[in-house]
């Protein structure tokens, strides 16, 4: 296996996080010297990353670790236009007023894992509505559209797929790659970049980025991605029966994060620990290692470094206390995730198939349904039998809530208000 010169490339290697590269040898010769700039860039379509970005995040992590500069592109001009890729139909297309809210509760969270500031391998923020809502349409067609061929832009996984299975792709979402590769070109003039990362979804767009810097006349360019997530089973991963995996703690809980990890099936447990925790490498061989009952304890090892790491120490130790309290112990811990409801509609009757949706322990009535047959659904440690059951007030426990668990590991409160 070779051995890079740079610790970064070093690092992402041994981690799992390298799918594709334009040129290793380039790329590592810089990021020996400690002079690679890198971005990744995030669309602004949610009031909150998920944890797909949380993989690039820990790409600009290693980089700075390793003596390295991240920016963090925003991608408030990007986001108007929308990127088709992995797509079927064209995004829903959001007014300026919404990215903005959604920048703005997206910022903060780059933090928990980069140090920004002036210094050489501080990182940087910058936003692509600068230069791309500047931009006039005659002169781009011009001085870039030129540079881009539609037979090889129709070849592309974003646009090549769609086509081929006979869904329509608007002109406006055609024209992202061309955003993209031009974002790529402005940050190398602006700021010296010299590397684009992403999931290997991204590679086709971030290629043409490379190859338009070369026809534009800019420094040497390169490209580099990781795999796209899935568990060992093959399944997608990031989705909960409540739906994605958020990164802001508003609307994905740090206990429901802890959760997440620890429910980890026994295979991924080394990968997820290399990708989504900073534990040295040893320490993850060791945890590894464990088999049986004992690769429980490196679950919670992973649960709780991943939680730490973006929700802070003492957000993942309480998450695991809750967590131990609930199971280990069987007690109502008051940290768990709690729903508030009306009162008057608890005292008029919440039926359960309702009650489970609401908490968003299943995703609806029929899942809810399914999940009673085979003995899935609890309310207050006791099984429904009864898809007709009506939570009352009757039901609420002496601490003032209605306990509604799934399985043995996903638990929320109902509290009247």
């Amino acid at each position: 296996m070779t051995v890079f010169k740079s610790d970064f490339l070093n690092i992402l290697r041994e981690r799992g996080f390298i799918h594709q590269c334009s040129d290793f040898e380039g790329l590592d010769a810089l990021a020996a010297k400690g002079d690679a700039i890198a971005y990744v860039g995030y669309d602004c379509t949610a009031r909150s990353l998920h944890i797909g970005n949380y993989l690039t995040m820990m790409m600009l992590h290693w980089l700075q670790q390793s003596g390295n500069k991240p920016i963090t592109l925003m991608g408030g001009g990007t986001t108007m236009v929308g990127d088709p890729s992995g797509k079927d139909e064209t995004r829903a297309m959001r007014t300026v007023a919404e990215i903005e809210a959604n920048k703005a509760s997206i910022r903060g969270v780059f933090a928990k894992v980069l140090r920004y500031g002036e210094g050489k391998s501080d990182a940087i923020m910058l936003d692509n509505a600068e230069w791309l809502t500047k931009l006039n349409w005659i002169e781009m067609l011009r001085d870039v559209g030129r540079h881009f061929s539609v037979n090889r832009m129709l070849t592309m996984d974003s646009v090549r797929l769609r086509l081929e299975r006979e869904q329509e792709m608007s002109f406006i979402e055609f024209n992202y790659m061309v955003c993209q590769s031009y974002d790529f070109v402005e940050l190398a003039r602006r700021t010296g970049c010299h590397l684009q990362m992403g999931g290997s979804d991204q590679w086709g767009n971030i290629i043409m980025g490379v190859d338009l810097g070369r026809r534009m006349g800019t420094h040497q360019l390169f490209a580099l991605t990781t795999p796209l997530l899935t568990t060992a089973s093959g399944a997608k991963m990031g989705k909960t029966a409540q739906g994605a995996v958020w990164l802001n703690a508003d609307q994905f809980s740090p206990y429901d994060f802890w959760q997440y990890w620890r429910n980890t099936e026994d295979a991924d447990v080394g990968k997820f620990l290399k990708l989504f925790t900073t534990l040295p490498m040893a320490e993850i061989r060791k945890l590894e290692a464990l088999g049986g009952s004992e690769s429980n304890e490196a679950k919670k090892v992973l649960a709780t470094e991943a939680t730490a790491l973006l929700h802070g120490r003492d957000a993942a130790n309480q998450a695991a206390e809750t967590a131990r309290r609930t199971f280990e112990e069987g007690a109502l811990a008051e940290s768990l995730p709690t729903i508030e409801i009306p009162r008057g509609e608890l005292e008029a009757g919440l039926g359960v198939l309702n009650a489970f949706v609401k908490a968003g322990l299943v995703a609806s009535n029929g899942e809810a349904r399914r999940q009673i047959k085979g003995g899935g659904l609890r309310v207050n440690d006791v099984s429904v039998t009864d898809e007709k059951m009506a939570l009352s007030a009757a039901n609420l426990t002496p601490e003032g809530v209605v306990k509604l668990s799934f399985g043995k590991k996903k638990h929320v409160l109902i509290k009247p208000a």
